[in-house]
């Protein structure tokens, strides 16, 4: 009898048969090999994230938020409840991503404001020192 093998697919390894011995004389169990389940990885907290967020900008304290949709998130995890420490972890990570967002928004607006103010300060005293004439300006004695 020939044996045939489907395309890509290997031959197990076989040993000769002793002489004087049958098939019928040979056990029959099949070995399966079984592999473990893949490893799922935990769900992230954000907890690192969410601390930063809450020290250097909690702006309308939504990293204070973060901060404790993080620990449930946590909390969550060891519990071994994953889907709730997913669900936490991706609300803590959109409370940072909208603190940081708000954050460099008020870090530009108070920039253009100070450049704003600056510039027309000097426009005033330019202005006033125009109006003197030439009356020299001699500062404080």
């Amino acid at each position: 009898m020939e044996r045939t093998r489907a395309p890509g697919l290997a031959l197990p390894p076989y040993e000769p048969l002793v002489e004087g011995m049958d098939m019928e004389n040979m056990s029959r169990s099949v070995v399966v090999p079984v592999e473990p389940p893949p490893v799922q990885a935990p769900p992230r907290d954000h907890l690192a994230w969410s601390l930063c967020s809450t020290l250097y900008s909690n702006v309308c304290c939504l990293g204070f938020l973060a901060l404790v949709f993080s620990v449930k998130s946590r909390d969550r995890k060891v519990l071994g409840d994953y889907s709730g420490a997913l669900s936490y972890g991706s609300t803590a990570k959109y409370l940072n991503i909208t603190a940081l967002l708000l954050n460099i928004f008020f870090i530009i607006l108070i920039i253009a404001l100070i450049a704003s103010g600056t510039i027309t300060f000097v426009n005033l005293l330019n202005q006033q020192q125009q109006q003197q004439g030439n009356h020299p300006f001699y500062g404080p004695t």
